[in-house]
């Protein structure tokens, strides 16, 4: 149908990649991005990048500029907040940064408010004397925030730094941080780092952070963060695995322990809410309101293998905001599912999963007799120079031999992403842990092996879990 009225509500994957998802299609369509900062398509992964200084200018995160944008045919609306939608109506109320309201009329509505970082129960970090970034202390989820971080930075001129959190941004700021030459203190309350992989992966992370001046506390609960009487020192109080109260002098604090789905929008319409409080939508991205779609952080996430999840992630967003904006013109396309494909660099060192870990794949609602073999094949073949090994570990099904999922760490040169995108591949298409050693990959001894890393370590699993059935099937025959 041509020429409807498209409102995206989030400058950010979702929204973006909606709006231009509806103007591809539909040139005669009037589509209208709705975005609460003066920072429409920028890259929030790549914060950290900007704050280490190996992205020199804020500018250059955005993925395209404002006049980019405007010059497909959409309309941009920055410093402008959705503060309701009339579902019966089809009018979104929204607020400009003058305070001037108005009802923006569509024919369909896309809502892509994205998450907000996640505030934990220290003292200090909330009520009416909570400390923020005036006093030193940030989270950090949006440009907004980067540019209170680097304020910081610029004002109190740092020498230490305590990073409350080890997931990916929190590690990937550890090593920003780091590469600024602050003494950084990284504190977990789990007992590893980078728990979206398993410890024994997430302790080769731990060394990394090490090797590199970074203070790394696991098994810690910070408890509390207060100022010093005098001067601008910073205390952080933490409790750690065994059981002593410890408190920690710094110049700046970063609390990067996750983020929430902001479903506020959406919620106060009425739109019903799924999985870890995120907007519940089918696999067509439509929401329980008539009219409205919802898509990338604020929405669930449909798993190839669980089902209903909720997974933030930039890879998903962008995705999820193409369909939502195609099937706002009347299209009847699906999202096909996520895997949680990810991958993280924290200085030499690169971690990256796919699909489902052990524990995760018994918890599932399947037929599953899942087991998980761990192996260290080469990068490339040992006789060429400078070949080191990838930490690899394989999760599959032990009854039908079925794939569920992988882990890599490795170098920075070992093409780690390549090789996850392997696993990804074939658990998208449902391949066997044996099948995917009848890939016809590529090989040259600089940079692999005539049987993949990956297919090695596939290999293992194997070994581990089905030669002996195999075998007795050998003998059977």
């Amino acid at each position: 149908m041509a020429g409807k009225r498209i409102i995206a509500v989030g400058g950010s994957d979702a929204g973006i990649s909606a709006a231009l998802r509806a103007r591809e299609l539909d040139p005669e369509s009037e589509v209208t991005v709705v975005v609460a900062d003066a920072y429409p398509n920028f890259s929030i992964c790549g914060i950290p990048y900007y704050v280490s200084g190996e992205v020199e200018h804020w500018s250059n995160l955005a993925h395209r500029t404002l006049a980019d944008l405007k010059a497909t045919g959409m309309e941009v609306r920055t410093e402008t907040l959705a503060t309701g939608i009339d579902v019966a109506g089809r009018r979104l109320a929204v607020r400009g940064a003058d305070g001037r309201t108005e009802e923006l009329p569509y024919d369909a509505l896309i809502v892509g408010t994205g998450a907000v970082s996640a505030r934990p129960p220290i003292e200090g970090l909330s009520g009416p004397d909570a400390l923020g970034p005036a006093d030193g202390v940030h989270l950090l989820h949006s440009m907004g925030d980067t540019f209170e971080v680097m304020q910081s930075i610029a004002e109190r001129r740092p020498t230490s730094a305590v990073v409350i959190g080890a997931g990916y941004i929190g590690l990937e700021m550890a090593e920003a941080l780091t590469t600024r030459g602050i003494q950084v203190t990284q504190i977990e309350a789990l007992p590893e780092v980078l728990p979206t992989v398993d410890s024994e992966l997430g302790a080769l992370v731990h060394t990394e952070l090490e090797a590199h001046g970074v203070e790394v506390v696991t098994g810690t609960q910070v408890s509390a963060i207060s100022r010093a009487l005098s001067g601008e020192v910073l205390h952080v109080r933490a409790t750690g695995p065994d059981g002593k109260t410890f408190t920690r002098g710094t110049d700046l604090v970063l609390v990067v322990v996750g983020v929430r789905p902001d479903t506020a929008l959406a919620a106060s319409a009425g739109a019903e809410l799924g999985v870890k409080g995120a907007i519940e939508v089918d696999e067509y991205m439509r929401t329980s309101l008539p009219g409205v779609y919802a898509a990338g952080d604020c929405a669930v996430t449909h798993h190839r293998l669980l089902g209903k999840t909720w997974l933030p992630l930039g890879t998903t967003a962008h995705k999820q905001g193409r369909i939502a904006g195609e099937n706002a013109l009347g299209g009847r396309r699906w999202f096909a599912g996520s895997l949680g494909t990810q991958v993280v660099k924290v200085f030499d060192l690169v971690a990256a999963r796919t699909g489902l870990r052990d524990h995760e794949a018994a918890a599932a609602d399947r037929d599953w007799v899942p087991a998980t073999t761990a192996s260290r094949p080469d990068d490339h073949k040992a006789y060429y120079p400078g070949a080191s090994p990838i930490a690899i570990r394989v999760t599959g099904d032990t009854g039908s031999g079925l794939l569920l999922g992988a882990q890599l760490v490795g170098r920075r040169g070992a093409e780690i992403s390549k090789r996850v995108d392997t696993y990804a591949t074939a658990l998208f298409h449902g391949m066997t842990v044996d099948a995917v050693g009848d890939l016809d990959l590529s090989y040259t001894p600089p940079l692999g092996s005539p049987w993949d890393a990956v297919q090695m370590a596939t290999h293992a699993w194997e070994n581990a879990h089905l030669l002996h059935a195999h075998r007795a099937g050998l003998h059977r025959s």
